[in-house]
């Protein structure tokens, strides 16, 4: 086993495309780290220059001791996992996970000692006589898995080794792979585009952004803590609600949401001091959707007028989709949510720019005008240019 340490790295292709810009990221001896960001963010190329399969354009790569720059990807002691399981179909099972062995030319005693370990080990020994299509997606899923195990490598790199799968599938890989680098305790870099994965597999999540490290820290810390409005928004499910308001400050602090104003407690401007410093100028406000609150349950706290646009009923908790008179904030840029015109069916086309997450019980009716309470002790500011937390 050995740490992965990426040391100010640069991927640029001969196009002029700079994919990874000055990446620096330590990984841990035995860690499971999670590379997560949208499409085309960096995060595979990022992997795939750790498994030598992208030349590296600027800074240095080490595994272990070793810098591995130079290195070809047979010489690393990294073993990969892809997405689509690339396995040989003429193959059976035990041939599949053995064949690197074979390659290595290690015994027939130690190659079946490992690979039945692995079977064991992946709940595949009922399978090791079957050929690829005869399993399902996750029994393929586990054979590729086995094939990398086998070879006791220094490093596990998976990319996206779920996406294939169906949703139920998925989580239930989930629990697999964690628990499995848990027992062998291998560092593992593992990519996804998927934050949940993110969030409930890795003991550290670095987020990526066109090229560029935005955090990197526990699922937590991004959760609670995000470093900019960008990581904000892209962690959590649903994610966070990103608004537009204008900072007020005579004595307290004050917020112009819509056409609600709402002060600002000492326990928010504490976390968030420069706020006070934002006189007249637009912010944005993020407010996560756990602590926007039927305003009956919540008395004590401030509320805005918001119309129902869309109740899904999840059995103990409904997720509710609202619209307010703000601009709301998608992808990083100002969108101008205005009130639609009415179809000649009758119906407001507005789309919603407000998510709550309300209790099961909670009786709303589509279209009707409710008062929604905020938690505004609980709320993040950052602005509105750069995007950084008032902090």
């Amino acid at each position: 086993m050995a740490d992965v340490v990426f040391k100010d790295i640069d991927k640029v292709y001969e196009n002029g495309f700079h994919a990874v810009i000055d990446l620096s990221l330590d990984i841990a001896d035995g860690e499971f780290l999670v590379l997560v960001g949208p499409s085309g963010c960096g995060k595979t190329t990022a992997l795939r220059m750790v498994a030598g399969l992208e030349e590296i354009s600027d800074g240095e790569l080490f595994i272990g001791e070793r810098l591995v720059n130079k290195l070809t990807p047979k010489d690393r002691d990294v073993a990969m996992v892809f997405q689509n399981y690339a396995l040989y179909p003429h193959l059976s099972v035990y041939e599949n996970i053995a064949f690197g062995l074979r390659l290595r030319k290690e015994s027939k005693e130690e190659i079946y000692r490992r690979v039945t370990w692995a079977a064991q080990m992946l709940d595949l020994t009922p399978y090791l006589e079957r050929k690829p299509k005869q399993l399902s997606g996750g029994q393929r899923q586990r054979v590729a898995m086995g094939r990398a195990i086998v070879r006791q490598p220094q490093v596990f790199l998976m990319d996206e080794p779920l996406s294939n799968l169906d949703a139920k599938l998925r989580v239930q890989m989930r629990a697999d792979i964690a628990k499995l680098q848990h027992d062998l305790e291998t560092t593992t870099i593992y990519v996804t585009h998927d934050q949940v994965e993110a969030m409930t597999m890795g003991d550290r999540v670095a987020v990526m952004r066109d090229g560029l490290l935005q955090q990197v820290g526990s699922p937590q810390e991004l959760y609670d803590r995000p470093a900019n409005q960008f990581v904000a928004g892209f962690i959590g499910t649903p994610p966070m609600n990103l608004l537009e308001a204008t900072v007020s400050v005579n004595g307290g602090v004050s917020l112009g949401l819509g056409e609600a104003s709402i002060a600002i407690p000492e326990a928010a401007l504490a976390a968030y001091p420069k706020l006070r410093g934002y006189d007249g100028r637009k912010v944005v406000v993020g407010i996560r959707s756990q602590f926007l609150h039927p305003a009956a349950d919540r008395p004590d706290l401030p509320t805005i007028e918001a119309r129902v646009e869309l109740i899904e009923a999840l059995g103990a908790e409904s997720m509710v989709y609202f619209h307010i008179d703000a601009f709301a904030i998608r992808e990083g840029q100002h969108e101008e949510v205005e009130e639609a015109p009415v179809s000649q069916e009758g119906i407001v086309a507005s789309r919603p720019n407000l998510v709550a997450e309300f209790p099961a019980h909670t009786v709303l009716r589509l279209t009707e005008q409710v008062p929604v309470a905020v938690d505004v002790a609980q709320v993040h500011f950052f602005d509105g240019e750069t995007g950084e937390p008032l902090r």
